[in-house]
């Protein structure tokens, strides 16, 4: 069950400071404009123009504003599962959380009759709002820390042979799905990293070495001396033979 507790509307000026206190009831802190600090429980959190913290019961915290603004404060009581421990400051990145809490302050200020059972129900879509947040944020991360491993895998591996079916099974998706996270992660394709990354040792190797360059493509993961060198050339506008002895000199 879901209810409010209090709601207002107020404007902080700058270097405005609120000590550590706390609340028998969750509270949602909402910035309109401005920027600053928040302390929330043991951890500090930048705040600034639609971001909002959501902070537990009993959660010792304060605020510091930087730069003046207005903020709009919602204490409310929920049995949410979802809600427990959040205490963080979250980004409203499509304003769904600003829509909702300024309805909701209307509602307040007007008072219509049943105005409380409202705001009540409303506190209830704004429960269900910020547990749809934080459920993608968390999935958000997961799948970072998925596609972090399987770069760091690649990162200590890219010398062997290695397939993008492969990489996909250890992230946990589909072959096509992988190969566009990788990419809108990192901003380059699976497969050109691999390739980037045995071009990059092949340099350090015809920089620092005088092995042969077939033995050097080999050695860096090609499958060929054919294909390593037009790979360099391609990437490099240069021959293989013609970077190692400008190099050199």
């Amino acid at each position: 069950m879901n209810w409010m507790d209090f709601l207002f509307y107020s404007k902080r000026k700058t270097n405005y400071y609120i000590p550590l206190h706390e609340h028998d009831c969750y509270e949602l802190v909402y910035y309109f404009g401005g920027s600053g600090k928040s302390r929330i429980g043991s951890k500090m959190f930048s705040f600034s123009d639609d971001r909002f913290a959501v902070i537990s019961p009993g959660t010792i915290h304060d605020e510091r504003h930087d730069v003046e603004g207005d903020v709009l404060f919602i204490g409310f009581h929920s049995d949410s599962d979802g809600l427990r421990n959040i205490n963080a400051v979250l980004e409203d990145n499509e304003g769904l959380i600003r829509q909702l809490i300024l309805r909701m302050n209307e509602e307040f200020a007007a008072k219509r009759p049943s105005y409380s059972e409202m705001l009540n129900f409303m506190t209830g879509e704004l429960v269900i709002q910020i547990e749809r947040m934080t459920a993608l944020k968390k999935s958000a991360e997961s799948s970072l820390n998925q596609l972090q491993y399987v770069r760091n895998y690649l990162d200590e591996h890219y010398r062997q042979k290695i397939s993008i079916e492969s990489l996909a099974k250890m992230s946990g998706y589909s072959y096509d799905r992988f190969r566009h996270l990788f990419k809108e992660t990192y901003g380059i394709a699976p497969l050109q990293y691999i390739f980037k990354k045995r071009l990059d040792y092949a340099k350090l190797m015809l920089y620092e070495t005088n092995e042969q360059i077939s033995k050097i493509a080999l050695m860096s993961g090609f499958s060929s001396e054919a294909q390593f060198c037009s790979m360099f050339k391609r990437e490099t506008g240069k021959t293989a033979k013609a970077f190692r002895q400008r190099s050199k000199h």
